[in-house]
């Protein structure tokens, strides 16, 4: 079997790759009966001589691969008829944007395996650059906050060579006195605690938060169940929640009401309620000025977050009064941050962690018989163009009907 790391085509161009140079040593390695090659690309965070250097092939011409695995989607043009590929389509929650992409690739006859259907029995996620996003969204918070109020500069992440840089940089600062909120326990909020941590904030109980004032900077990590509650007033339920979020409504406002800074770490699931709306947000008692929304669902539980922001031009306002977009250091705006693709901001180290996760979970089932279903589970489409039982859900996507 003969796996191809594909050059990135897609623009914005992307600086990620799956496998580092050093790891895909390690992969060849330990799977010697499979060939590794590298399209060459003038892109990538890794130069093509790094990959010579640890004796991977670099060509121009990935044609005879039989696995072809990337970051984001390809380009219609470039997609190789009769292929695996391993890249995040975002189709499966039925983009628009993406309908011809999941369409051409049933017509090319191509077995597609999106990186965020790589999922345990359990439908938790095996390999993500969730953590990369949590790293950088916390800390363009940070940055936000500093420009916005006059306190101090830190340069943006894509100037700075690696995750030890960017910890330098958060090491010359001193913070203000300010109440931060952060929703999710998942690898996206897990790593903006891990930039919180490293600021040397306090964590606190939800209940010290929410009934005191403190003379140092500190933080709340809070859940669904935190931030969610039944409609009949009864003790609700994790699972319960995930399964049927619709008897549930927001409890969001009384960590509204005593934060400043908001890092949006969560997933949000479909039907659940939304944490705070335009209506919330213009209540005299919100105090929160400043969001970090890594998460990004636009229009959606976060009533501020009304566009993705880009790495060039990270920050916006948002008037709560107005509803509309101002200036992001405007009079009793919220200061928003929600760029989408916060991981390119630091490419060499979210390659890096992406690379150990697909190692352990994925390049092995294709040489143990997939023991663990990993690839049964992340198919989408068969080589007979058609789309697997557990993906079936977007076929009406697919014919146009949606």
């Amino acid at each position: 079997m003969k796996f191809g790391i594909i050059k990135e085509r897609k623009s914005p161009p992307d600086r990620r790759v799956v496998f580092s140079p050093e790891k895909l040593a390690e992969t060849k390695a330990q799977f010697p009966q499979a060939d590794f090659v590298v399209e060459s690309s003038d892109i990538r965070v890794f130069s093509d001589d790094e990959y010579r250097k640890q004796g991977i092939e670099v060509t121009n011409d990935v044609s005879d691969c039989d696995v072809l695995l990337g970051v984001k989607e390809v380009p219609l043009e470039h997609l190789i008829p009769n292929k695996k590929y391993f890249y995040f389509s975002h189709t499966i929650k039925k983009q628009p944007y993406n309908r011809k992409l999941l369409v051409d690739m049933l017509n090319k006859n191509i077995e597609m395996y999106d990186h965020e259907t790589i999922v345990k029995q359990s439908n938790s996620r095996l390999i993500g650059f969730g953590r990369y996003a949590g790293l950088v969204g916390a800390y363009n918070g940070f940055r936000a906050l500093g420009i916005r109020d006059g306190l101090f500069q830190l340069p943006k992440v894509e100037t700075l060579a690696d995750l030890n840089e960017v910890k330098a940089e958060l090491d010359k600062i001193t913070l203000p006195n300010i109440k931060i909120v952060l929703s999710g326990t998942g690898k996206v909020a897990m790593g903006a605690k891990e930039i919180l941590d490293h600021l040397k904030i306090k964590e606190v109980s939800d209940a010290l938060y929410l009934t005191s004032q403190f003379t140092e900077p500190v933080y709340c990590m809070i859940d669904v169940m935190e931030y969610n509650k039944r409609l009949d007033g009864k003790v609700g339920s994790k699972s319960e929640f995930y399964k049927d979020p619709t008897g549930y409504q927001s409890n969001f406002r009384p960590y509204a009401k005593e934060t400043d800074y908001f890092i949006a770490g969560h997933f949000y699931g479909n039907k659940a309620p939304f944490l705070f709306t335009r209506k919330d947000a213009k209540h005299p008692d919100f105090r929160i000025n400043l969001v970090a929304d890594i998460s990004c669902d636009i229009d959606g539980p976060v009533a501020s977050t009304i566009r993705p922001s880009t790495i060039a031009d990270p920050f916006y306002g948002y008037d709560p009064h107005i509803e509309t977009e101002v200036a992001y250091d405007a009079d009793e705006a919220i200061t928003v941050m929600a760029v989408d693709n916060l991981p390119c901001e630091l490419p060499k180290d979210a390659s890096e962690g992406f690379g150990e996760m697909f190692l352990e979970h994925v390049i092995p089932a294709f040489f143990n018989g997939d023991q663990r279903g990993i690839l049964k589970r992340a198919r989408i489409t068969t080589a007979n163009g058609e789309l697997t039982e557990r993906f079936d859900y977007l076929k009406d996507y697919v014919d146009g009907n949606e």
